[in-house]
């Protein structure tokens, strides 16, 4: 079936439906990424957004159960160049469409991605809908809508629940946390506890942490609570914390820095990361919307500990009194290169050393 997807500045691509058959909209935006599509699709930090995938084939691994980073994707559509209808992967359970479909989530294929992607690249994120029919109802609706800022409350759990191990105790503040970052925690025998995003002081600190992580999520920070950077300004005194995304983020507005949006969201892998100390380079998978100004960084709290060699942007920060820092990227490297969860490794000897102390 012919569907239409329309952008806010009125441009159209045609292509074929998949998946869903129902009516969306979201803002839309592009991921570079060539593999990781179902990671992708069920990454939290997506929660009303669609997304355009630069790979040319989409589907032929299908879906299985080690990729999903939800129980449910929170996309509001997916647009491919091309669909594999059949999975090659010998652990498949059920293909793309199908997928979808359960989920109520609309595609469309058989789109000029490229073109696509150009144009977003020009224009930055902008809302979108894939509908039937190109008339008039059609951009009407687009026009009217209005894009929910409610998308960590939409992602993070409501209500607090143990992920267990036998090693340090973790506590994960859930903005819209992605699977990634549990199984990493698991790879270390973590007694891992997550709590909601409302959570309180004395919540957290009741449970005796060792270590504490502010995790990813969608949307935009700044659209959360005074209440959560006043968490994080006292949690980072209490105990070892880390800040990924989202959490990366918060770390930085808690601590008096300020955040700029991108003009084009950047959403891929491979993006080469530089820490500044040692001049080491690794890559990294990234989704993010906004960037920490140099120029806010308060000398006397904070201090860039890594920057991106693409654009520049900070991609981490360490509190100079704490053992607090953050990564704007995804150490977890699910999908993509496993290079960047060093920073794990140095979170959990962070832990161990605030441990021995602590004895």
């Amino acid at each position: 079936m012919t569907r239409h997807l329309i952008l806010e500045d009125g441009t159209v691509f045609a292509g074929e439906g998949f998946g869903s058959p129902a009516t969306t909209f979201g803002e839309i935006i592009f991921d570079t990424a060539m593999v990781g599509y179902q990671e992708t699709i069920t990454n939290p930090i997506y929660d009303g957004q669609m997304i355009v995938f630069a790979m040319p084939v989409v589907g032929a691994d299908g879906i299985h159960a080690e990729a999903y980073e939800s129980i449910a994707p929170k996309v509001r559509g997916v647009i491919v160049h091309d669909l594999a209808e059949v999975s090659t992967n010998r652990q498949r359970r059920m293909n793309l469409d199908r997928f979808l479909k359960q989920h109520n989530v609309p595609g469309i294929c058989q789109v000029d991605t490229r073109q696509l992607i150009r144009h977003l690249r020009e224009t930055g994120p902008q809302k979108a809908t894939i509908v039937d029919v190109v008339d008039d109802h059609a951009f009407d609706q687009l026009n009217a809508t209005v894009l929910t800022n409610k998308q960590v409350q939409n992602t993070a759990t409501p209500k607090a629940y143990a992920n267990p191990g036998h090693g340090f105790h973790i506590i994960v503040i859930d903005f819209g946390l992605k699977h990634g970052i549990l199984r990493i925690l698991g790879e270390y025998d973590a007694n891992v506890t997550v709590l909601p995003y409302s959570t309180t002081v004395d919540e957290v600190l009741t449970l005796d942490p060792d270590g504490i992580i502010l995790s990813t999520g969608p949307g935009n920070p700044e659209d959360l609570p005074e209440s959560v950077l006043t968490l994080i300004r006292v949690l980072q005194t209490k105990a070892p914390l880390l800040g990924v995304g989202l959490g990366h983020e918060l770390f930085a507005l808690a601590n008096g820095a300020s955040l700029q949006a991108l003009p084009a969201e950047y959403h891929g892998m491979n993006h080469p990361i530089q820490e500044i100390i040692s001049q080491q380079i690794f890559y990294a998978r990234q989704g993010r919307g906004y960037v920490v100004d140099w120029h806010s960084l308060n000398a006397n709290k904070l201090f860039a500990t890594h920057r991106d060699l693409v654009d520049d942007s900070i991609q981490g920060l360490r509190h100079r009194d704490f053992p607090a820092f953050s990564v704007q990227f995804f150490p977890d490297g699910a999908p993509g290169p496993l290079e960047a969860s060093v920073i794990i490794t140095d979170f959990f000897e962070t832990v161990a050393d605030y441990v021995q102390e602590s004895n």
